[in-house]
């Protein structure tokens, strides 16, 4: 750090000096032209689906990824007879979890739904799970799914009834915002409009239009007016009242240790900026978590400790301990984190949305927190506030930074991994897509808010490659390499989205994590046993991804990829890692097997147990 500079104004400028270096290739950064239709000179929509496409280029959706299937033909004719496969473009998918995968992980970058098509009621049942993990990270999601005819008597025999389903959004209405079936071309415009803008509206999340493919197929009668899509979605802000924000800034101001505990918030650099400063006015140690995306820079010295995934790590539970105002910005599982931390005695402020979206049938709302005082606004605007309320000259001078601790092990840890691939790319701005749960906190520092995007939110394994694919789509061209490091399950549940990747020219690094175990759970098995006096030694069987090894590496070749390793020793790292950067530098896909030992960091192993346990 430069001497008189704040520790923001160091961050700004060296993200500035990282932002300015563009480390992948024209390849890497120029799409392959796109799978380009005959023309077909077809200028008017004349059918229900072309009305439909018509309402997906308004809405400015730039994609559209999807498993093809008979009920969507209509709208698949359109996108490309009628908008020519372009705005949107679609995306070829190998399975419906990976194109909602995909769709998720682009709004984890951009902030902005992109949209999904799955086939029918069984298409739809493929990829309920990436819509419950899109939904847990509260990110917008345009759903297109589609049934029937509806009309039985339009139906071909066996196929389309197996195929229809009197009530297909109730198999994701319990973790999505609103669901539609459209009966006609114009209801179904309408649908998209108000769907793209409740997706897009705080708190975020997937909205699913089921579309009739008789409404589909059907010629139109008449025209279909159209209007700017832009009207029909007016932006919603929501603002605290200015009473609450002023006894907030006068508790945070009148704490003598207060805590930030940094959540659900932006990818936006001035948001990132005005968190940094917020901390620095207050004096405010703050926390982060690995379950959701880089909110504060991890090596500031203000920030309590490593980032923690199902818990706080010691230092980030002592500075809740001794807190007396706690800042909370949407953080994720409130109560559980308090608890965990052990006695704290603070003042709570909770800034959130949250509550809007909570219902009966998921509990991903987790504990119902005690709360002083809320703040019923998104943290931008609640930081924003606060900083136009609160002294501008900091509170009290920075603490020296504190290094993390990090043991690497004797044998091939993740913790290596981290290093070595940290080292490998250099300088190069780099965005961790994905983790596995084995990740340390400690072993890679975030100072910007792209360089880490968090986990697949609900928990489903098998999300990290679609989920790492998409937001790679998302920074195709920002000078910026997607890394994802996914566990060998999460890896292998979800290859098949890689393909994807290759076929569009989407660069992409994966590292997996492979201790060739479903390890999670050889931990609760090895718990159950020595509640029930018996056999540690028997936690593998079950759970044990060997016997014959699975060849990673050979999985990522069949989709297209450049696959690499095993790799078994630490000193096989750097050569390893560097010709996989090569490739992707060059716009390809790469695939790095790592055959690490099992094991969590400490802080994760110690809070894993359930209360009863």
């Amino acid at each position: 750090m430069i001497a008189g500079e704040t520790h923001a104004q160091d961050t700004r400028r060296r993200s500035a000096g990282r932002s300015g270096r563009a480390p992948l290739s024209a390849a890497a950064t120029s799409p392959k032209p796109i799978e380009q239709p005959t023309a077909a000179g077809i200028n008017a929509p004349q059918f229900g689906s072309d009305v439909i496409a018509d309402a997906l280029r308004a809405l400015d959706i730039p994609y559209i990824a999807l498993n093809p299937g008979a009920s969507y033909r209509g709208l698949h004719d359109s996108l490309v007879n009628y908008l020519g496969n372009s705005a949107p473009q679609m995306l070829l998918c190998l399975h419906e979890e990976a194109a909602v995968a995909i769709a998720h992980g682009y709004a984890k970058v951009t902030g902005k739904a992109m949209a999904a098509c799955v086939h029918s009621n069984v298409g739809l049942m493929h990829g309920t799970m990436a819509v419950f993990n899109a939904w847990c990270d509260r990110m917008p999601l345009l759903l297109l799914g589609a049934t029937g005819p509806v009309d039985a008597v339009k139906r071909r025999p066996w196929i389309d009834w197996i195929h229809t389903a009197r009530d297909q959004g109730a198999l994701v209405r319990g973790y999505t915002k609103w669901d539609d079936q459209p009966a006609s071309p114009a209801a179904a415009r309408e649908a998209l409009l108000r769907g793209a803008w409740i997706a897009n509206t705080a708190p975020r999340g997937p909205v699913y239009v089921n579309l009739d493919a008789e409404v589909q197929e059907a010629r139109l009668a008449a025209p279909v007016l159209t209007a700017s899509a832009q009207r029909y979605m007016p932006e919603v802000t929501q603002a605290a009242p200015a009473a609450l924000l002023k006894q907030a800034a006068e508790r945070l101001a009148a704490a003598k240790h207060p805590v930030i505990l940094a959540g659900r918030c932006s990818r936006g650099e001035t948001a990132w900026q005005e968190r940094i400063t917020l901390a620095e006015r207050l004096g405010a140690r703050v926390l982060t978590d690995l379950k959701i995306s880089a909110s504060f820079p991890t090596d500031h010295p203000l920030h309590a400790g490593a980032p923690g995934t199902i818990a706080p790590v010691p230092e980030a539970a002592e500075a809740l301990r001794q807190a007396d105002v706690i800042l909370s910005l949407d953080w994720l599982d409130l109560a559980g984190t308090l608890k965990h931390a052990g006695d704290v005695k603070a003042e709570i402020i909770q800034v959130s949305v949250d509550h809007q979206l909570h219902n009966g049938w998921s509990m991903d709302y987790q504990a119902l927190p005690a709360v002083d005082l809320m703040l019923a606004c998104e943290p931008e605007q609640a930081v924003s506030a606060l900083l136009d309320a609160l002294p501008k000259t900091p509170a009290k001078p920075l603490p020296a930074a504190q290094p993390m601790k990090l043991d690497l092990g004797d044998g091939l840890t993740v913790n290596h991994l981290a290093v070595e691939l940290r080292k490998a790319l250099g300088e190069r701005p780099a965005s961790l897509t994905h983790v596995s749960l084995s990740w340390n906190g400690a072993s890679w520092p975030f100072r910007h808010p792209l360089d880490f995007l968090g986990s697949d939110g609900g928990g489903g394994v098998g999300g990290g490659p679609g989920i790492s694919v998409g937001a790679a789509l998302a920074l195709r061209g920002s000078g910026r390499m997607p890394v994802a490091v996914c566990g060998d399950g999460d890896f292998l549940m979800g290859v098949t989205a890689l393909w994807t990747a290759v076929h569009y020219n989407i660069p992409l690094l994966v590292v997996v994590a492979n201790n060739r175990s479903f390890f999670n759970d050889e931990l609760h098995q090895e718990r159950v046993a020595r509640m029930r006096d018996r056999p540690v030694e028997n936690r593998w069987i079950g759970q044990r991804i060997d016997d014959p090894a699975i060849d990673i590496a050979g999985m990522a070749r069949a989709q297209g990829a450049q696959g690499f390793g095993p790799v078994e020793r630490p000193d096989q790292l750097a050569e390893i890692f560097a010709k996989a950067i090569a490739t992707v530098e060059n716009g390809g896909v790469a695939v790095v097997d790592v055959r690490v030992e099992p094991g969590y960091s400490p802080a994760t192993t110690a809070v894993m147990a359930r209360s009863s346990d």
